[in-house]
């Protein structure tokens, strides 16, 4: 990393964006989400419709990232082959904790997770369950552990909103393109990883 890339992203993480200019740095995946948001408000209103559905937004945004963090502490831990059950156990715990939010703010009705239409709040959490759809690749490692998979088949009953309104995103035109083939691609690592 020069030191260019470091005075624009001062934590030296990425993913990494930067301004037109490249002067300007813009790190943490949900900051470029929203700059992305931002940038697209005319034509695609990702970022609600005024301040207060765009901080409603900024809060499922906010609320993702804290489950985004014990996630893929959790995710590259198991693949990694260090996982531990206090992993695990606090992975489960905020899984649970994720969804139920998620579950509460479809609550009553609502197709979307803000207003009427797809905005970043869906966006996000659609990547979340996906991207944690990578359990499932593990656990034959998890039983050999005596532990389940967080992400196990009853999740649907539990959670009824929050996973048929996943199901439905992944349908969406918006998401299908890339979202399916992602999730079948992991489906074949799943087959391969139980047999």
């Amino acid at each position: 990393k020069t030191e260019d890339f470091l005075d624009a992203h001062p934590f030296g993480t990425v993913p990494a964006a930067f301004s037109p200019d490249g002067k300007t740095g813009i790190f943490e995946s949900n900051s470029i989400m929203r700059a992305v948001g931002r940038l697209g408000q005319k034509k695609y209103p990702v970022y609600g419709t005024d301040a207060y559905s765009a901080t409603r937004i900024d809060s499922f945004l906010d609320a993702s990232l804290v489950f985004a963090r014990d996630s893929q502490i959790y995710l590259l831990a198991l693949m990694g082959g260090s996982m531990t059950a206090d992993d695990h156990s606090r992975t489960k715990d905020a899984f649970g904790i994720y969804l139920s939010g998620i579950d509460r703010g479809l609550a009553p009705n609502r197709e979307y997770l803000v207003g009427d239409s797809v905005t970043l709040a869906d966006i996000c959490f659609v990547a979340e369950i996906a991207l944690f759809s990578n359990e499932k690749a593990q656990g034959k490692l998890l039983s050999e552990n005596g532990l389940d998979l967080v992400f196990h088949e009853g999740i649907e009953a539990k959670y009824p909103k929050a996973m048929a309104h996943f199901a439905k995103l992944t349908e969406h035109e918006a998401f299908a393109p890339d979202v399916k083939p992602y999730l079948e691609k992991l489906q074949k690592r799943i087959v391969r990883n139980t047999e």
